[in-house]
């Protein structure tokens, strides 16, 4: 902007047969070049307006010395704000640099594949200009096959980032070293409950989705602690996995053998849609909730990244404005075949 008005201040001047009284524009570039420029490039600037003004060729009025003392002041105020602006922005620069480094180490990137399923996630934090907020995933291989966990804790944005990395850390050990998935469950449960303990914030709590993958991916187990269940995709239809919900996790109210466990067995190209409740309660203008089972399948590409953005767009064309965090979760397995080669 600042070289804009200066180049149609020179050519105005230039082009023109009688002297214009415009030279009071040019006071206005060291302030403009605040806004782009560092202090080097806006002093050059001030140097440049002042000259100019003394150009004959330019044929601008004459200042006074008035006139040049107030651009001269200008000019010199200009540098020193520039100073400070440039200053401040390479504090934020290195400020966020370590944020997303925080961010990224909570919710680190999901690999394209974790033993024998294939992983593409999408994660959309309500509070803008953060990269988590109060849902999260993960997968890992353990020495039962690949875990994965999806979940919400309460509230969102950076308020739930402590609860997050809390969760994730235990869930991180206890796939480890828990046998089944209830034990899993339970190991998320009592940290939630002695976090709710030590926090200003009693009743902390979270649900979640927890899948096992056998090692040959054949088959995946499945428990929801008060999510919403999966989703299977399947020749070419969408289909919700009927398993009973259990409490959610940070109540301590549900022991392990109380969850209800669904096996399901698993074809070639079979895949598991994971949804937040910010796309499961998403709603239009009119207040009707965006039917995710209706539209996925429609949506589902053979690019699983493709699948996740499509979804993403729809549910934002759909609802208009977003609310909540919005997370989802594809996971495509790649089962072993029989010894016969049938599926």
């Amino acid at each position: 902007m600042p070289v804009g008005l200066l180049l149609v201040v020179c050519v105005a001047t230039l082009t023109s047969s009688e002297p214009l009284d415009i030279g009071f524009l040019l006071g206005a570039i060291p302030p403009l070049a605040v806004l782009s420029y560092g202090p080097a490039a806006t002093a050059v600037l001030g140097v440049v307006v002042v000259a100019l003004q003394h150009a004959r060729i330019f044929h601008l009025d004459h200042p006074g010395n008035t006139d040049l003392l107030t651009i001269g002041f200008v000019a010199l105020l200009s540098v020193f704000v520039s100073y400070v602006r440039s200053h401040r922005d390479a504090q934020l620069d290195l400020e966020r640099t370590v944020a997303e480094a925080t961010q990224n180490a909570v919710v680190p990137p999901l690999p394209e594949k974790v033993g024998r399923v294939r992983c593409t996630g999408l994660y959309r934090a309500a509070q803008r200009g953060t990269l988590v907020g109060g849902d999260f995933f993960d997968v890992r291989e353990s020495p039962h096959g690949v875990r994965v966990v999806m979940g919400d804790v309460q509230g969102h944005g950076l308020s739930a980032v402590a609860t997050v990395a809390s969760l994730l850390g235990a869930f991180r050990e206890a796939v480890l070293d828990q046998p089944d998935l209830p034990s899993v469950a339970s190991r998320l449960d009592r940290r939630l409950l002695v976090d709710s303990a030590e926090a200003r914030r009693p009743e902390l709590f979270a649900t979640a989705a927890l899948l096992e993958f056998s090692p040959d991916a054949r088959t995946v187990r499945i428990i929801v602690c008060g999510s919403p269940p999966p989703v299977l995709l399947q020749n070419g239809k969408a289909t919700e996995v009927q398993i009973t919900p259990g409490t959610p996790l940070g109540l301590g109210l549900c022991p392990e053998d109380a969850y209800d466990e669904v096996t399901l067995p698993l074809l070639r190209d079979d895949r598991l849609f994971l949804a937040s409740d910010g796309i499961w309660e998403g709603r239009n203008p009119d207040g009707a909730y965006y039917p995710l089972i209706d539209r996925l399948p429609g949506l589902v590409d053979d690019d699983p990244g493709t699948t996740a953005e499509r979804v993403w767009v729809d549910l934002v064309h759909y609802c208009g404005s977003i609310s909540d965090d919005v997370t989802m979760l594809l996971l495509t397995p790649e089962p072993t075949l029989e010894p016969t080669g049938i599926k």
